[in-house]
């Protein structure tokens, strides 16, 4: 304790008067220091960059810039006080950059252990903007454009027709017992000509395989009966016939032969329209484009010659097959056949999978069909009969034994009229009266519409040398009494 220092009555030691004025006058100027001298803000890796060059300066401009009142001498206390607090400031401003740095290190260490993705996409997003980088161009216009294809369809409808066939199916029940029932098919067809007597109409072979009777509607719900006037299975292609005089003016003033395009123009992602009797409701439109083209769809027995498919993802369902797969013009340029799906043809669990039969490989083979001769079934006891037993040769004979697909003759019934014409054990036939056929069931259909006594051609493969050679044979069909005997 000082000799200024006092005691007062309570224990308190008291400062002195001058020790209290001096305290006050050091205060005072640490905030004249503090006013003249504003602390700057800046981070810890910014501090040393900050600093302010040092300049030099003359001695003329020195004693000029620098020259100031002289100032105030302080006691000795006061001065001693003054270092003390100096030092204690210098030791803070230590300490400050010592934290600061820690916590800036602990920062960088959690960036690193503690991934932010969002910094780094917001670092990245700066980045690109700073550097200008070259992204694609986006419209904000997200309208789409609508084709109109009412006039199309309007034109097209007419020369597309909804056909109905009844079947009598055979089979057996549990004991064994042969019993028959009707069954009912739709499907859809294209008028495609016009003779004197009739009207022609394409569709799929199997809408009207096996078929007793076949209806056909119109586009003014007009209907006509029907006669198979031509077949190609390997193709699946058929043509039938409308007698001309069955049809109402009415009926021939609305409807129109269809204008077949050109499939070998196609390209893929053109669009498509497909026009047809989906599930027997009648006619209805779907649309898509062209998916691909020469498309191999297998189904059953497949042809070796057999041409690809149009796969299109325009609507194509049960009753659709044999209607029209049109393009934006208006023209036929295929005839749907098939969808595919994971569970079979007829199962629909595969969606924007249809096939068509490109109209130009269709074409050729459709002329063909509409020149032949229209025939109605015969009489059961006047049916023809070759005098045969047969086969099918399927994939498995034909990729083992290199057979060709038809109908492999396996014994020739002695006296009949096979034997008489000269077939042989071992040819398989591929045509009957120039109807190209792949089943044994095929021949026999095709056998409903002939009667005995009537002069046919056959195509057979006959092996020679082991190799097959193509013969013609010309055959007058049997009786079943023949077949009998």
């Amino acid at each position: 304790m000082s000799n200024n220092d006092y005691i007062n009555g309570e224990g308190f030691v008291m400062r002195s008067k001058e020790e209290e004025s001096a305290e006050t006058y050091q205060e005072s100027q640490q905030q004249e220091s503090q006013q003249q001298e504003p602390v700057k803000e800046r981070s810890y890796s910014s501090y040393y960059i900050n600093q302010e060059p040092a300049r030099s300066y003359s001695n003329a401009d020195y004693n000029k810039e620098n020259q100031k009142p002289p100032k105030k001498e302080l006691p000795p206390k006061s001065k001693k006080f003054i270092k003390k607090a100096v030092s204690l400031v210098a030791s803070a401003a230590v300490f400050g950059c010592v934290a600061g740095g820690a916590f800036i290190g602990v920062n960088k260490a959690s960036d690193y252990i503690f991934y932010d993705e969002t910094k780094e996409n917001a670092t990245t997003s700066s980045q690109a903007e700073e550097k200008k980088v070259v992204t694609t161009t986006t419209s904000a216009n997200t309208s789409t454009t609508v084709t109109d294809i009412t006039n199309v369809v309007k034109n097209v409808m007419p020369s597309v027709v909804s056909i109905t066939s009844k079947a009598t199916e055979t089979t057996q029940n549990f004991f064994g017992q042969a019993y028959q029932y009707e069954t009912e098919g739709s499907g859809s067809g294209i008028i495609v000509g016009q003779s004197d007597t009739e009207l022609l109409i394409a569709t799929n072979n199997h809408v009207v395989e096996g078929s007793d009777e076949l209806t056909v509607y119109f586009i003014n719900e007009d209907t006509a009966s029907a006669k198979i006037k031509g077949t190609d299975s390997s193709m699946d292609l058929a043509v039938i016939a409308v007698d001309l005089s069955s049809l109402s003016g009415e009926t021939l003033g609305e409807i129109n032969v269809a204008t077949l395009g050109d499939s070998d123009a196609l390209q893929v992602g053109e669009p498509a329209i497909a026009i047809g009797n989906a599930l027997g409701y009648g006619q209805s439109v779907t649309t898509g484009v062209i998916s691909a083209l020469n498309r191999q769809v297998n189904e059953g027995e497949e042809d070796e010659d057999s041409e690809g498919f149009i796969q299109t993802d325009a609507a194509i369902n049960p009753g659709n097959s044999g209607g029209a797969l049109l393009n934006m013009q208006g023209q036929v340029i295929g005839i749907n056949s098939m969808k595919i799906s994971s569970g079979g043809y007829s199962e629909a669990t595969v969606e924007g999978m249809g096939y068509a039969i490109p109209i130009s490989v269709a074409k050729p083979i459709i002329d063909e069909l509409m020149n032949k001769v229209t025939r109605d079934k015969v009489d059961e006891n006047q049916m023809g009969y070759l005098g045969i037993r047969g086969a099918t040769i399927g994939d498995e004979m034909h990729e083992v034994y290199n057979m060709p697909y038809g109908i492999f003759v396996s014994e020739v019934v002695p006296g009949s009229a096979a034997e008489q014409a000269g077939l042989l054990s071992g040819d398989v036939i591929v045509k009957f009266d120039g109807t190209k056929i792949g089943t044994y069931e095929e021949l026999q259909q095709q056998l409903q519409y002939y009667a005995a006594g009537e002069t046919i051609e056959l195509q057979v493969e006959r092996p020679m040398n082991g190799v097959y050679e193509e013969q013609t044979i010309t055959i007058t069909l049997g009786n079943r009494s023949q077949m009998s005997n």
